[in-house]
């Protein structure tokens, strides 16, 4: 049976679409089993009150005439040039490495990019991927996590000198149509909102896909040890935002996500 939570980058998240209702009751047993620093989840997902934490989702059945003129054009000339495809883990582990790497150095270069061995072993079962090909050279990939009616998109990748040709438009779209019009997936999202890190690709699907965002409230539960770090460091929290190395800005993020907890308790 899989387990209801997993660990990332140190902390516990769950193993479940963010809409769906958690059992709290081991969360204790279950931070000592990981060793995990803290874990996080959602409430009130969707919720129409406005709050300081949300997902970026698509629940919208759309087509290509539902899209701008200008998101049409770019949608049809990714199409021509690049031909997107599910694809299954042997491709992703024979090719998708190298394209991985490529974009994490020029595009993601405050995260610890993966080995190989590590990036392979990820490639599990609870994913879709998809590959997107110019010819029949993969040139980038999405890797998205499935849940029972809902699919996230978590890890998409192009090669750098191909992204000014549209790719993304052709990859999202086609992946929309899958999910949204055929598999009539309750949503799409391309994530939460990222404490750690500025992303575009959020803002590039809110304005030019329609995609929306999903206010929720944000909880976390420390080990105990942890705990009397946050608390003993929450108060000088803006101080490490104006350090540039990596002990600073995860130690930045950890205050940052505790500041957006505390304010979602106070709407």
């Amino acid at each position: 049976m899989e387990s209801k939570w997993r660990k990332y980058h140190g902390a516990l998240v769950p193993n479940l679409a963010p809409h769906e209702d958690l059992d709290l009751t081991e969360i204790v047993h279950e931070l000592r089993l990981h060793n995990a620093f803290f874990a996080r989840w959602v409430t009130d997902f969707d919720t129409s009150k406005k709050t300081d934490f949300w997902y970026i989702i698509q629940d919208q059945v759309m087509t290509l005439k539902d899209y701008s003129t200008n998101t049409r054009n770019q949608i049809s000339k990714g199409l021509k040039k690049f031909k997107i495809k599910k694809i299954n883990r042997e491709e992703m582990s024979s090719n998708a490495y190298i394209i991985y790497k490529k974009s994490s150095l020029i595009y993601n270069t405050k995260n610890k990019i993966l080995s190989e061995k590590v990036f392979n072993d990820l490639l599990t079962l609870s994913f879709d991927y998809w590959g997107v090909y110019r010819d029949d050279k993969l040139i980038g990939f999405s890797k998205n996590r499935m849940y029972k009616d809902c699919c996230d998109y978590s890890t998409i990748k192009i090669l750098p000198e191909y992204v000014k040709e549209y790719p993304f438009y052709a990859l999202f779209y086609t992946m929309n149509l899958y999910y949204l019009n055929e598999k009539k997936l309750k949503y799409v999202t391309d994530g939460s909102r990222s404490i750690s890190h500025k992303t575009n690709i959020q803002q590039f699907l809110l304005t030019k896909f329609k995609f929306r965002k999903a206010y929720c409230n944000l909880h976390i539960k420390y080990s105990w040890s942890f705990e009397l770090v946050v608390k003993l460091l929450f108060p000088f929290r803006k101080i490490f935002s104006y350090f540039d190395n990596l002990l600073f800005r995860n130690i930045f993020s950890v205050l940052f996500q505790e500041e957006i907890s505390r304010n979602c308790k106070q709407k």
